[in-house]
């Protein structure tokens, strides 16, 4: 298990992690939200075809993970999320509830089109996750 930040951007991901992989000798893997299922994107509308929907760039044995800040007057960045790829559903389950104890639930654990199992959320102490089952898609 490794622990990845996942920065969220104003419309700048694309930019941001080309320059974080030039500085780091990477190239960025970028999916566009133009990338998506039609049925995905309809729950979304008004988001530019071109925004980054999800963006990864590895820097030495981590990652970082990205997206564009899809809101209408995204806030400043004010911090990150902690994200996390758990070796199978039971693990998955068992970590997202050892996190969600006391916490607030911002997106239930469900499985999504590029995951088996992926969730958000705000543990007792304030810190923010993004809890997801290993799947193919390696961002």
């Amino acid at each position: 298990m490794q622990p990845i930040p996942y920065l969220f951007f104003p419309g700048t991901c694309r930019e941001a992690m080309e320059t974080y992989g030039g500085i780091f000798g990477a190239t960025p893997e970028i999916m566009p939200f133009s990338a998506m299922p039609e049925d995905d994107k309809a729950a979304m509308p008004g988001v530019p075809e071109d925004a980054v929907m999800h963006a990864s760039v590895k820097i030495g044995d981590g990652m970082v993970y990205a997206s564009d800040d899809t809101m209408d007057n995204p806030p400043a960045m004010a911090g990150s999320y902690v994200s996390l790829e758990l070796e199978g559903g039971d693990e998955t389950r068992r970590v997202w509830d050892a996190l969600a104890d006391g916490g607030a639930v911002e997106m239930d654990l469900a499985p999504q089109f590029w995951t088996p199992l992926f969730g958000t959320l705000r543990d007792r102490f304030g810190t923010r996750w993004m809890i997801m089952q290993q799947s193919d898609f390696q961002g």
